[in-house]
């Protein structure tokens, strides 16, 4: 996780847990002079768009006082969906058994896309089954992974 990362997730955490919601995770995207940060929220109960309008306006006030983004951005804050992105080992842990798709900061094992069946987690590696073939996964390369929905 980049410096800029950490610090967004360590000041945006406290905020949204405050207000009875799961901070899932964070993107910043950097898309030239303007950018994007969004904050993945969840709940027991699942997420509607008020709860979204809530710690939208919350997560708000927090960055107009800190300012940690020096550049032009959007907020969008929203559930994590069906197709929830995966951030942590202990999130990864939670979806073992179902299919994911990994996207890789840099190559491993000659390839940096990965779509297949989550088998579990090993220390700081994600297993993930692809074609019969077995992959640990270091999480620190993982630059994308999200759950492929099943529809049946």
């Amino acid at each position: 996780m980049s410096s800029k990362l950490e610090q967004l997730q360590a000041m945006l955490a406290p905020v949204i847990e405050s207000l009875g919601y799961q901070c899932w995770g964070i993107e910043f995207i950097s898309q030239g002079r303007h950018s994007l940060l969004r904050v993945y929220i969840d709940h027991a109960s699942g997420i509607l768009i008020e709860d979204c309008e809530a710690v939208s306006r919350q997560v708000s006030a927090v960055l107009d006082v800190e300012d940690p983004i020096s550049s032009e951005y959007t907020l969008e804050v929203s559930s994590p969906g069906m197709d929830r992105p995966l951030f942590t080992i202990e999130q990864f842990a939670k979806h073992v058994g179902e299919q994911v798709k990994i996207k890789l900061r840099s190559p491993f094992d000659g390839r940096r896309n990965f779509q297949g069946l989550l088998r579990g987690v090993e220390e700081q590696d994600v297993v993930v089954l692809v074609d019969d073939h077995e992959f640990l996964l270091p999480i620190d390369l993982i630059d994308k992974a999200n759950i492929i929905p099943r529809f049946d």
